[in-house]
């Protein structure tokens, strides 16, 4: 085994504790999955990343260093706060990037731009690998399982970004947060539930977000993944403005806080503050 840099980061906030834990593994070098897999599941985390040097090919396209995400039981091809707390991680550590104001990952979906922005750091949203409505046999299921009627359900679509995400609009943020859903109802699916905050308030949108764990239905504090499909699913659908801020973490004790804007090009950003909790080695 080999002593290895690593840092366990909290994503989604400026406060340590309040946001979404990540262990970064920043030398992933001569790991195979399966030892990447073991270590992830031996943390009882939602995410371990892998820091690796770009392949030949994303280093020709601009990539700064790759990453492999991994989650209790499988790897991700994408996954939002990993992205932002493996490029913190990777600032903090010296890595330097090639451009002065943004950072290019190389991950399973292909190249993902992350944009510096003063403490924070934001990731350009990557497309849709399928949206449109669900069909209503998830959604009976859905309602079923989150113990709500058909008619509580106002806005619907699918939100694959990766995670296959079945994103649920529900009417208010108030009603988001009394859910407690049945995880043997649920069991398989990666439901993202969303509802508005009143006019006024300093958040638009409250979000959670279920996903099958290792023995059961678990729920990510805060999950940037499926705020980057919420966003385009909802700004494309005139139902949220060109900039705002999500809660998430709410029912969990956390303080979570995803700013969200979509530029003049027309390019959605996912952004937030990250803290290192943890910063040592491991044996791998």
């Amino acid at each position: 085994m080999a002593q290895r840099p690593f840092q366990q980061v909290d994503v989604f906030t400026d406060t340590p504790y309040l946001g979404n834990p990540l262990g970064v593994v920043l030398d992933g070098s001569g790991l195979d999955t399966e030892a990447m897999q073991r270590f992830t599941d031996w943390t009882n985390l939602s995410e371990c990343t892998f820091l690796l040097p770009p392949t030949d090919e994303g280093r020709a396209a601009g990539a700064d260093y790759r990453v492999r995400i991994f989650c209790p039981g499988r790897e991700l091809p994408f996954a939002g706060h990993p992205t932002l707390g493996s490029c913190h991680a990777w600032l903090r550590a010296g890595g330097r990037a090639r451009a002065d104001t943004h950072v290019v990952q190389e991950c399973g979906v292909g190249l993902v731009h992350i944009r510096r922005q003063g403490p924070q750091l934001a990731f350009a949203a990557p497309p849709l690998r399928r949206g449109g409505p669900l069909d209503e046999a998830d959604l009976a299921l859905i309602a079923r399982g989150l113990g709500l009627s058909r008619d509580d359900i106002v806005a619907h679509a699918w939100c694959d970004n990766g995670p296959a995400w079945r994103g649920v609009m529900l009417r208010s943020a108030e009603q988001v947060l009394a859910v407690r859903p049945d995880a043997q109802a649920l069991a398989g699916l990666e439901i993202g539930l969303v509802g508005p905050h009143p006019a006024g308030t300093d958040t638009a949108f409250e979000v959670r977000a279920f996903f099958p764990g290792n023995q059961a239905l678990a729920e990510d504090p805060v999950t940037g993944s499926l705020n980057a499909a919420i966003a385009q699913w909802l700004m494309g659908a005139g139902m949220a403005p060109e900039r705002y801020v999500a809660a998430q973490g709410t029912v969990l004790a956390r303080a979570g806080r995803v700013y969200v804007e979509r530029d003049a090009g027309g390019t959605i950003w996912i952004g937030g503050a990250s803290v290192t909790c943890i910063d040592g080695k491991v044996s791998l």
